[in-house]
């Protein structure tokens, strides 16, 4: 079976590149850029290089205190919540109100957008640019750009601290991890990590940063004290994103190419469990409340619902076609599914844990973050709990 050749880290052949429950023999490019072509290596199962891509972090953190730059930006005077939907098929950025469930506007961005994250007072949106090189910053009053920051080659994850002070960039294509301070929206360090940086968290106290590195089945961990890796934790084969609990005891990771979440402990940086789910895991997200974690299947086109008290599925949900983030409301009562192959969003009632409505966003929706919400890609729940 040959191995299309997509743009960049890009999805321009997805369904003749991911075919359900057939394995993928050979050697398919070890990073597709469509700019560097570095060796090859082995996969047993599909194309993991982008499995995990988008929807990153889903990052579970109590409220944060706004850093003194962003303190006069206060929750309390924002207007509704609204979901910011990255579309990477049509350079846009979908942005939903969660009280009517419909696109109230369409905010043009770099090219091929695939993360988003927003500061925890929600008056910031950014936005990874895979094939631009760059990070795209929205003002979420205005939902205009009003800065582009230049990262490393191929961005894909993105978080922000919980004091809202900086943004972790994983730059797939150069093994590193780009940090933005919010205040004048540059680049102030890159730290080195491992081989194919895809998805990014932050603890609660903002004291480390777990990166998976897809094609190096591992986490590192950085210190953003130092911005230095102090560990690497081994997990699952082809590890793509990751959320963080509310207490910050634990993280969940999503392995596309072992069909499981790897469970670590942030005490020790061990993986103390290991959770199957279905075929080619991707988004995960943290419930405000710690108890419950959802987990995109993008083959399967369903998500599982795991029960972080036992660390076992308790639930699977039918959604759309190739689902990829997950982002919840603050209440934690509705969790929205960006379906990219459908170019819709699934919003799932958590209570029920069934599909309530579907929106219709841009070309390709990917990445998904909710102000006053929680979920892949957003940090600063009001609930107590999660981010990207």
């Amino acid at each position: 079976m040959a191995w299309p050749q997509p743009r960049r880290f890009g999805i321009e052949s997805l369904q003749e590149a991911f075919v359900s429950d057939i394995a993928v023999q050979g050697t398919p490019e070890r990073r597709i850029t469509g700019r560097r072509h570095h060796g090859e290596r082995p996969w047993g199962r599909v194309a993991r290089a982008w499995a995990g891509l988008a929807l990153l972090t889903g990052l579970t953190v109590p409220l944060a205190v706004a850093s003194p730059a962003a303190a006069h930006e206060h929750p309390a005077h924002q207007k509704a919540a609204h979901a910011y939907v990255a579309n990477v098929e049509d350079d846009t950025v979908s942005v939903i109100s969660t009280k009517t469930n419909t696109v109230t506007t369409t905010v043009p961005v770099g090219d091929r957008p695939l993360g988003v994250a927003l500061t925890p007072n929600g008056r910031r949106a950014y936005v990874t640019n895979n094939n631009g090189d760059s990070v795209s910053v929205i003002d979420t009053r205005t939902n205009a750009v009003t800065a582009t920051v230049p990262v490393g080659d191929g961005p894909i994850g993105v978080a922000v601290t919980p004091d809202g002070g900086r943004v972790y960039v994983a730059n797939f294509a150069d093994d590193s991890v780009s940090v933005i301070s919010t205040k004048t929206n540059t680049v102030t360090a890159t730290v080195t990590v491992g081989d194919g940086p895809l998805g990014v968290a932050v603890t609660p106290n903002g004291q480390r940063v777990y990166v998976t590195n897809d094609l190096g089945d591992s986490v590192s961990v950085i210190s953003t004290k130092t911005n230095t890796v102090t560990a690497t934790v081994t997990v699952g084969d082809g590890p793509g994103n990751l959320a963080v609990t509310p207490n910050g005891q634990r993280v969940y990771v999503t392995n596309a190419g072992g069909d499981s979440v790897s469970v670590i402990s942030t005490r020790t940086n061990t993986v103390t469990a290991t959770v199957p789910v279905g075929d080619l895991p991707n988004g995960v997200a943290v419930t405000p409340n710690g108890q419950r974690v959802y987990v995109t299947n993008l083959n399967s086109g369903t998500v599982s619902v795991i029960d972080t008290r036992t660390n076992t599925v308790t639930a699977t949900i039918t959604v759309g076609t190739w689902p990829r983030g997950v982002a919840f409301t603050s209440n934690g009562e509705r969790a929205y599914i960006p379906n990219q192959l459908d170019n819709t969003v699934s919003v799932i009632d958590t209570r029920t844990n069934t599909v309530t409505t579907t929106i219709p966003v841009g070309d390709g929706p990917t990445g998904i973050a909710i102000t006053q919400g929680c979920g892949s890609h957003h940090r600063g729940c009001a609930a107590g709990g999660t981010g990207r």
